[in-house]
């Protein structure tokens, strides 16, 4: 890098550390742009960024990072132990390409038991806790929530119904026939061995599994001894599914009660974590994450990275099983206790079953990237051979395919997916709803023009010196020649004339295989059936196609639901309520008369005419 451009940051640096306070608190440096390019916590940060001005002690990945600082800015916390929190907030929100990112886009499934009904309810939960009761998780995945949720109505026969099925059900369902609910709604049960099955179910998750074995099994007992043997039948099957469901536990350890076990493994450069989670003395399932770091950064520094960011908007167990001895362990220890008001540990085992268990999931870990790499590089192939067929320059890191969406012209969507080096980026997806009202009805070329051009101007708008990565190095297009002569226009007008652009059309007869691509100037050419740049080609379209159809059905879906009555001025719930319980129907409010409308209770004279207006302009 030219060296006056490390020269310029460290000046900058330098002018920052005249107002940088001596407390505990967090930094960020930014570019030109205001963009995060490093956000980090110090216990004294005057001292800290003063190290950034040492030039013989910075690598060249810090080096360049100070080059391209235009300012900083600086929050100072009462402890050390809250900045490293706020640290990792700032990081899942400003993404800065100099930090260690976690990927962590979705939310962990949880089972919550429902305490806000007379017959409390059992379900799948995701999201935020709005709902009154017990939550229990996280799970890995939704099939591991869905298999303890299938094993607890076997056993204990709670409710998953709604409130509203519940309250107007008048005879057993399917549920109840199969021995999977008691039948609450049609009193089947009483309230009092409700309850004893909702404290029952409590326990099981809590993990007092042996408590609940022995009261099943003494149930049992009672019942074939006074001869009620349907009823020691019941308790027979619930033993032998709460039975079942501790035999299928692969990676249970009866000393692991409450902990994530957190295992980092480093292969090839990538540093992949696995996370158990272990709850109530079961193993409720795994997930492998791949951070994104730079090649030269420690397996200690991403996974301490991991542990402060992964905790940021989750609760944390009151054990974590690491896999590495942490620099910062006890700082990361007093700040997830703070967090949660109660004691979370950090540790290394050494020996035992626990150290056995963490093992395993450094196993998992390793095999978990080396999988990783192994399609990173076949990616990379294709990539490649991408570039080879259209004639670029470079293989390209951002590919953005687009198709549109529409039945004879309505609630028309245009769809844009993107895809690159680490396959599909489902956070960058977009979609247009096409606003044009003068476009004549299922348009194509149109539509493509418009959401074309609103894409690129925004681009140049926000990112018109190409520094955030958001530019594409390719366009696909799902059409022909009409599509592509639409796009390049649309390009062209608005002074984009750099990004290579080329339509998928179907071909002959609409096969897969033989579809026929178009660039600008160039002749239409086919691909050989068995070439595998073709079937990623075709992925790419038929992504784009899913996506734009999904989009389409959504809005479709949200319109149908609207009602005529939405659009008229001065009529809100209250009114449309009223009006709909007197006429039946939106359309017969339409067709009404101003003095059938004003019989309507809380309905004006003025209020009538307006209403009446509204529909015979």
């Amino acid at each position: 890098m030219p060296a006056s451009n490390l020269s310029d940051g460290i000046a900058v640096i330098r002018a920052q550390l005249k107002t940088a306070p001596t407390a505990p608190g967090v930094y960020r440096m930014l570019d030109k742009n205001g963009d995060a390019l490093y956000v980090g916590k110090a216990k004294n940060i005057q001292k800290r960024v003063t190290s950034y001005t040492q030039v013989a002690r910075l690598n060249n990945r810090l080096q360049r990072m100070v080059a391209a600082t235009e300012t900083m800015v600086f929050v100072t916390t009462r402890t050390e132990a809250e900045a490293l929190l706020l640290e990792a907030s700032l990081i899942k929100r400003f993404k800065p390409p100099f930090n260690v990112l976690l990927k962590d886009d979705k939310s962990f499934p949880y089972i919550l038991l429902r305490t806000d009904h007379e017959w409390p309810q059992i379900t799948k939960h995701r999201g935020a806790r709005k709902h009154k009761g017990q939550y229990y998780g996280p799970f890995a995945s939704a099939g591991a929530v869905n298999r303890t949720l299938n094993t607890l109505q076997k056993v204990f026969q709670l409710r998953s119904c709604t409130d509203t099925t519940l309250e107007s059900r008048t005879r057993v369902c399917l549920l109840y026939q199969i021995k999977r609910c008691s039948g609450p709604c049609v009193n089947k049960v009483s309230a009092d061995e409700y309850s004893d099955m909702v404290g029952e179910t409590r326990a099981f998750l809590e993990g007092k599994n042996t408590d609940i074995q022995k009261k099943f099994a003494e149930a049992m007992q009672d019942a074939s001894d006074t001869m009620e043997y349907e009823t020691a039948a019941v308790y027979r099957d619930r033993l032998n599914a709460l039975t079942q469901i501790q035999t299928h536990q692969t990676m249970v350890n009866a000393m692991v009660d409450e902990a994530d076990v957190i295992a980092a493994a480093k292969v090839g450069g990538q540093v992949g974590i696995q996370l158990f989670f272990f709850r109530a003395g079961q193993n409720w399932g795994h997930r492998a994450y791949f951070p994104k770091h730079d090649k030269t950064d420690s397996v200690e520094s991403v996974l301490s990275a991991f542990v402060a960011q992964f905790y940021d908007n989750k609760p944390a167990p009151k054990s974590i099983l690491l896999s590495h001895r942490l620099e910062d362990q006890g700082l990361l220890s007093d700040a997830l206790s703070s967090r949660m008001d109660r004691k979370v540990a950090l540790s290394v085992p050494a020996r035992g079953k626990k150290f056995e268990t963490v093992k395993e999931a450094i196993r998992n870990a390793k095999e978990a990237v080396e999988r990783k790499l192994a399609e990173t590089a076949s990616q990379t192939r294709l990539l490649e051979g991408l570039a080879e067929k259209f004639d670029l320059e470079t293989a390209p890191t951002r590919i953005e395919v687009y198709d549109n969406s529409h039945i004879q012209g309505s609630n028309a969507v245009g769809g844009m997916v993107v895809a690159g080096p680490d396959g599909f980026s489902k956070n960058h997806y977009r979609k247009f709803n096409i606003k044009d009202t003068e476009l004549t009805p299922g348009d194509d070329f149109g539509m493509m023009r418009e959401v074309m051009r609103r894409r690129f101007s925004r681009l140049i708008r926000e990112d018109e010196d190409r520094s955030r990565g958001m530019w594409p190095d390719l366009l696909l297009i799902d059409g022909g020649l009409g599509q592509l002569s639409a796009v390049t226009e649309t390009l062209t007008e608005v002074g984009v004339s750099d990004v290579a652009i080329v339509a998928i059309s179907k071909g002959p007869d609409r096969n897969a295989g033989r579809e026929q691509f178009h660039m600008p100037g160039q002749r239409a050419f086919t691909m050989p059936l068995n070439d595998p740049v073709l079937y990623y080609l075709q992925r790419l379209r038929d992504e784009a196609h899913r996506f734009a159809i999904g989009s389409h059905r959504a809005r479709r879906k949200a319109d149908i639901k609207k009602s005529p009555l939405d659009g008229v001025p001065g009529i809100g719930p209250k009114r449309k309520k009223a009006l709909l319980h007197h006429f039946g129907s939106a359309k017969a409010v339409v067709g009404a008369d101003i003095r059938d409308i004003e019989c309507v209770e809380g309905i004006s004279r003025a209020i009538a005419q307006q209403i009446y207006d509204h529909f015979h302009e």
